[in-house]
């Protein structure tokens, strides 16, 4: 165990044990990024708890597990990937039905976002057994709220996880981001970033904010424009390591145009308003109570 976490599996279990953790159901579990003091407290105690523990790479969840000093046996270790998830979900099943308590956690983060965990998650509740979401970690997230982009006014965001690797498909995805007005947030590997780079930079002047090794000791976040992007990973070749995150801004919002009311106003000129404003609307299909107010405020008319 890290001498950083030797209290804090007790702490874990004082905080949480109180609760209550049903047999029979699979706890989706977030883990660190990359700082280990990430963890949670019910995190931390669902892991110790759990009769088994599915993941991404066994090697990499027990190393992780002895950090915090939860002892797992290898047999209470099931390897589940995205080149086995059918099959090794069905064995998760199987334990379920025995009343056992099973966690999933992939590399890092949350699992089924951009990671393995979405299709067990699927085929565990298709057998109408529970699926108990413990949050925690995401770089998506953690990105989106020191990008400044989503507030109680935006539109919301959109996740693209990692785009295609293809280039002709990359470079397609990327025409249809170009259009995409929300916040878009994408997912990249360090041996792809300079090819995103290049992609991203037709789209100009759009802000772009990386977030590189996020929770990490090197972590960095800057926001440059799309069409800077290559320029500013080669400043720098360390620029090139870690894993990376990237919030595409929001595109301003069209200024609004102030409505064309030439034809009511030609009807106004030689008709009453009220036959102004029905002409009007079947000439624009604009509301009437919308003309009849414009019709207010361009003459006054008595009413007739």
């Amino acid at each position: 165990m890290s001498a950083h976490f030797v209290t804090a599996l007790a702490a874990s279990a004082e905080a949480a044990s109180g609760q209550h953790y049903p047999h029979g159901a699979l706890y989706i579990v977030a883990t660190p990024i990359g700082n280990l003091a990430d963890i949670s407290l019910r995190a931390m105690h669902v892991l110790a708890l759990s009769d088994m523990i599915a993941c991404e790479d066994t090697r990499h969840t027990q190393t992780l597990l002895r950090a915090y000093g939860i002892d797992k046996s290898p047999g209470q270790l099931l390897a589940l990937h995205q080149h086995n998830e059918a099959e090794a979900s069905m064995s998760v099943i199987e334990q379920l039905r025995q009343g056992k308590r099973i966690a999933y956690v992939s590399d890092a983060g949350t699992p089924g976002i951009s990671d393995p965990g979405a299709r067990l998650v699927a085929a565990v509740r298709e057998q109408r057994l529970r699926t108990i979401p413990l949050p925690g970690a995401s770089s998506v997230t953690a990105l989106l709220s020191v990008s400044g982009v989503i507030d109680s006014q935006s539109t919301g965001f959109v996740f693209c996880g990692f785009l295609p690797n293809k280039p002709a498909e990359r470079d397609r995805a990327v025409q249809r981001l170009a259009t995409e007005t929300r916040t878009v947030v994408v997912l990249e590997a360090p041996h792809r970033v300079e090819a995103l780079a290049a992609a991203l930079s037709s789209l100009g002047t759009r802000a772009v904010t990386v977030g590189r090794e996020l929770t990490k000791q090197f972590e960095e976040v800057a926001t440059v424009a799309a069409q800077d992007l290559p320029a500013w990973f080669a400043q720098d070749a360390n620029r090139l390591r870690g894993e990376f995150a990237l919030v595409l801004h929001p595109l301003p919002a069209a200024p609004e145009t102030a409505p064309d009311h030439r034809v009511l106003k030609l009807l106004l000129e030689q008709l009453p308003l009220k036959t102004a404003v029905k002409l009007a609307a079947e000439i624009t299909g604009e509301p009437k109570n919308t003309l009849y107010q414009a019709a207010l405020d361009l003459k006054p008319h008595k009413s007739d």
